[in-house]
Formats: C-alpha cells, sequence, structure tokens
C-alpha cells in the first residue's frame, strides 16, 4: 500500500517534485520520466503535484484494490467451474 507520506518525503527529496521520483513511486512511469526530463515541467507541474499527490495516492490505493478484487473473483470463478465440470 503506497502511503502520502512516503510520496511527499520522495517529493521532497527529488529536488521538490523536479525529479519524478514520486510519480516514480505511484507506477506513473511516462509521467515519471517527463517529470526527470522536463524539470517538473519547468516546475509548475512539480508544484502543481505538492497539492495533486493526496488524490494520486487514493486512486493508486483504490486501483490496486480493484485489481486484488478482480483476481480473487477470478480465481472463484475458475474454481467453481473446475467443481462444475
Amino acid at each position: 500500500m503506497k502511503t502520502t507520506s512516503t510520496t511527499y518525503l520522495l517529493w521532497f527529496l527529488g529536488g521538490l517534485g523536479l525529479l519524478g521520483l514520486h510519480r516514480f513511486y505511484l507506477g506513473r512511469h511516462r509521467t515519471g520520466l517527463l517529470w526527470l526530463f522536463t524539470g517538473g515541467l519547468l516546475g509548475i507541474g512539480a508544484v502543481a503535484d505538492l497539492f495533486l499527490i493526496p488524490s494520486m495516492v487514493q486512486i493508486e490505493t483504490l486501483s490496486r484494490q480493484l485489481l486484488r478484487e478482480a483476481e480473487a473473483d477470478e480465481v472463484t470463478t475458475a474454481t467453481a467451474s473446475a467443481a462444475i465440470g
């Protein structure tokens, strides 16, 4: 589970968001590279991320939870099919 505090720490350690470390941590590799090569979109995106980090962490957490539930449903369906068939 990703945490907001770790994400803010990476934002700070990554040059106040300019290196995009927080985006790599949240699995946003494409925008992480974009931040890395453009200095956080010339600093504007890095400052915006300061306010967007809580929602980015929430989205990442919810998407991981949905993936886990979908995988569990697939296993349950496969098990039930094998028991019937």
